[in-house]
């Protein structure tokens, strides 16, 4: 190394001396003239027009010269820019300086008369030659070792720029062609093969990259024609499905704009008939304004007879109007279809606002669970305003503003149940394991029930815009996801016969969460209250316990809960861990829950998730039976409706438990009655 660099640096020293004085560039192609001095051959050529003379010293030549290239110096010049680093720079430089010279000669040149085309390159000289100068090497013995080949045009880069050697090997490790003197120094023990064998290596490596890449090049070209085809079924796709929404909420228009006219129409003849009374009372009373005003008249010329015999023989008796006193008739648009179109459009219109509050895929569930209970705040705050209030659920009570009722859900929703026809009797029924739920029909609005169960069953898009749900449809809706160890809904009667009473226990209760109500709610802030720290407290989870605990017979308690979403209800042991990750309801051993978790419910034990259908329940009944090991969950309104269960040992005392995690929400101890 220390030698390629001294001889690098003795290069750089001699850039003057392989420069050409004539185009002041390093030397492309050198030649030496008669006095010792070297050019370029195109510079000097260029300069020889009538006369031939040395551009530097100026001696004068009678005839032209014989020119031949100076190999040893071009060998140099070309070491020279290998090592300087300026080969393509001074080609560029020199291009650009000598426009007349040609950046690529279209055939190789004799090396020695620099003028014929050459035939043959002889790889041991070193040198190009044509037929008349190639004469030697086919004739004389000396050069019948010399090895000749066809034409070279890179000759010059087929030479080891450290030993001047031809390149005849390519080392493997180093993946760079060497000479003969380099396998025995630099690159000894080096594994090597010839030029030809590694360019047929490169080549088939080449092809199997080209292979891979037009593999990878189809695979890329068929998923983008996919992606093509997915995005055109999806604007159609878009295009389907805008239409029916469209068609959907234009029907909703045409249905409101029918709505609209009809109450328009009602206060108009409201309007008409109040407008038709009013003409005719003026009329009446004008008429007796003027019969009174006839009277007047008659008595102030009565007044004015000057005769008091005449005037005593007169008579006058007042006109029959003076009979008929006036009034102001009360008429108003309070009639009963004015005041209830009126309250409709305001009901509707607060119970659309409410409902366009929730989430899009929590819409239908709050609308059929409104249905169904039959409990709607936005309706009832505006037949308030209007002097009206509902018809009570179950009462024949006839109201002038009626509310929808209940209406009867499938088994599989797990929602407060149907109501039973008046003509028939159903027996008590206790909880039995059967698989099934049947349902009954409620006359009142079983349409509006039925589709929404189906739109609830199937999903929006599965039921086309104005058609009815199917046989299979209904078939499908019928059967119950209720697994076959819980039985059909009971009565809650039954059910309170095992009540008990149940407050918090502020020692187990988390920072986060605020005790009220003689301690039967818990609410969550983001505010921590001022509890001591104690052994019983939670300090991770935002959970709390009651203060009574159960290790034998049955009991029966239930919560009212504020919303679906980021609460849990369920049971655990006293032995919980209340500090660490682990202490989260129904992620250990020790607990159990049912929890709603983003609008999804699921039950949790041990760290094992299982989804169950969610009923949207408001209040939420558990039944704990110690004897058998098992713990009922109930979606509670009128009946009581199971929607899952589970099965442990009571090894120990079973607490009930709460997780609430959103600020705002709360759990309450509902009072049993």
């Amino acid at each position: 190394m220390a030698e390629a660099e001294e001889t690098g640096f003795s290069l750089m020293s001699l850039e003057d001396e392989l420069t050409c004085s004539i185009c002041l560039s390093t030397f492309d192609c050198p030649v030496t003239i008669p006095c010792g001095h070297n050019f370029c051959q195109e510079c000097l050529l260029a300069t020889w027009k009538d006369s031939y003379s040395c551009p530097q010293c100026r001696t004068l030549f009678a005839t032209r010269p014989e020119l031949k290239k100076n190999t040893v110096l071009s060998t140099v010049v070309e070491t020279f820019r290998v090592r300087s680093g300026k080969s393509d720079g001074a080609a560029a430089a020199a291009a650009a300086s000598k426009p007349e010279k040609k950046k690529k000669k279209d055939a190789v040149r004799c090396d020695t008369c620099m003028e014929a085309v050459a035939s043959q390159t002889c790889l041991t000289c070193m040198a190009s030659f044509c037929e008349e100068h190639l004469r030697p090497h086919r004739e004389n013995p000396t050069f019948r070792l010399h090895q000749l080949t066809n034409p070279v045009e890179d000759l010059m880069e087929r030479i080891c720029s450290d030993h001047y050697k031809l390149m005849e090997h390519f080392c493997s490790q180093h993946q760079r062609p060497i000479c003969t003197l380099c396998l025995q120094h630099a690159h000894r023990g080096c594994s090597f093969t010839s030029p030809e064998e590694q360019r047929s290596k490169k080549e088939a490596d080449l092809r199997e990259k080209l292979v891979f890449l037009d593999g990878k090049l189809s695979k890329n070209e068929t998923v983008i024609s996919q992606m093509r085809s997915m995005q055109n079924k999806l604007k159609e796709s878009a295009i389907h499905r805008k239409s029916a929404v469209a068609a959907g909420y234009q029907q909703m228009r045409d249905m409101l704009t029918r709505e609209e006219g009809e109450a328009m129409k009602a206060i108009d003849k409201e309007v008409e008939s109040g407008e038709v009374k009013i003409r005719g009372l003026v009329t009446k009373f004008s008429e007796n304004v003027n019969n009174i005003s006839k009277a007047k008249e008659e008595i102030h010329c009565l007044l004015a007879q000057s005769q008091n015999l005449a005037f005593l023989q007169t008579s006058f008796n007042l006109p029959q109007a003076v009979s008929f006193d006036p009034y102001t008739p009360r008429i108003s648009l309070d009639s009963k279809k004015v005041v209830q179109s009126e309250a409709f459009a305001l009901t509707l219109k607060n119970y659309l606002t409410e409902l366009l509050k929730h989430p899009v895929d929590a819409r239908i569930p709050k609308l059929i669970a409104d249905i169904n209970t039959g409990t709607h705040a936005a309706g009832e705050r505006a037949a308030s305003a209007f002097g009206h209030a509902p018809a009570s659920t179950g009462t024949n009570q006839e109201s002038e503003l009626k509310f929808p009722q209940a209406t009867p859900r499938l088994p599989r929703s797990h929602s407060p149940g149907p109501q039973v026809k008046p003509a028939q009797k159903k027996k008590p029924q206790k909880t039995t394991k059967t698989p099934s739920m049947t349902t009954e029909k409620s006359p009142g609005n079983k349409k509006l029930g039925k589709s929404m169960e189906n739109l609830l069953e199937f999903g929006v898009k599965d039921i086309p815009m104005g058609h009815p749900a199917t046989a299979d449809t209904k078939e499908k809706a019928e059967t119950s996801d209720i697994p076959s160890e819980i039985g059909p809904f009971e009565k809650r009667t039954e059910l309170l016969k095992y009540g008990t009473v149940l407050t918090f226990d502020q020692r187990t209760a988390h920072k986060r969460i605020q005790l009220s109500d003689n301690f039967t709610k818990a609410s969550v802030s983001d505010e921590h209250a001022s509890y001591p720290d104690c052994p019983e407290r939670f300090a991770v989870c935002s959970q709390v316990l009651t203060s009574k605990g159960f290790s034998a017979g049955r009991h029966y308690w239930e919560v009212r809960l504020s919303s679906n979403n980021f609460i849990g209800v369920g049971l655990t042991y006293s032995s919980i861990d209340r500090k660490g990750p682990t202490s989260r309801l129904g992620r250990n051993d020790k607990s159990w829950c049912v929890e709603w978790f983003n609008v999804k419910l699921s039950a949790w034990h041990n760290s094992s998730e299982t989804v169950l259908v969610n009923p949207n329940p408001k209040r939420v009944g558990v039944l704990l039976d110690c004897e058998e090991g098992r713990a009922t969950f109930y979606n509670v309104a009128d009946r009581a409706y199971p929607f899952h269960s589970f099965n442990f040992q009571c090894a120990e005392a079973v607490y009930p438990a709460f997780w609430i995690f959103s600020s705002g929400s709360f759990i309450t101890l509902c009072k049993l009655q």
